[in-house]
């Protein structure tokens, strides 16, 4: 074998250690990033198969989240620009698919249900700052933007789950009591 081709295998097996090692953590991550379950493993393969092409190029491996993240964060925007209109906005959201029913489960569920208000780049801060527990300044380099956007769009992202809870607290009253009026009746 010659030099250059064991380089290149030794980079294969690089990458490869790196997925082996990561993937669980990296699905996780896709995961927050995506609603479905299937487009989350979907977009860490497009990542990943993106990432494969530059690995020579990260000089530091110890970089190497950080830089998949941003990957993710770009093909999941992509995605979405790229994604067909034809859905009809609804003022009534479909209810969130709960699989068990304790508690967590259903905070998770809707938790992860009004992340899907949010816009790309407000999830995406969200995401990094309190799922993946980065910084400002991390969440600042990861996404491309400045430490004081970070902090701003963070700001809007929560007051807008603010809003949205509350809204679909209200919702809930109001039907409760619409059922109770109706069984009274």
């Amino acid at each position: 074998m010659e030099q250059g081709e064991v380089d290149a295998v030794g980079e294969v097996l690089g990458f490869e250690e790196y997925v082996r090692t990561r993937q669980d953590a990296l699905l996780r991550s896709a995961r927050r990033l995506v609603p479905d379950p299937v487009d989350a493993q979907d977009l860490l393969q497009t990542a990943l198969v993106r990432t494969y092409g530059r690995w020579e190029g990260i000089a530091d491996k110890r970089l190497a989240d950080a830089y998949l993240r941003r990957v993710m964060i770009n093909t999941r925007t992509e995605w979405w620009r790229a994604r067909k209109l034809e859905e009809v906005p609804t003022e009534q959201l479909p209810d969130a698919c709960v699989d068990d029913a304790t508690e967590q489960h259903a905070d998770r569920a809707l938790l992860m249900d009004i992340m899907e208000v949010l816009a790309p780049k407000q999830r995406s801060v969200v995401v990094l700052r309190h799922w993946e527990q980065m910084s400002t300044e991390e969440t600042a380099a990861a996404l491309g933007m400045s430490a004081g956007t970070v902090k701003s769009t963070l700001h809007r992202a929560l007051a807008r789950l603010r809003e949205e809870l509350e809204r679909r607290d209200l919702d809930a009253r109001a039907l409760e009591h619409e059922e109770q009026e109706r069984c009274a009746a």
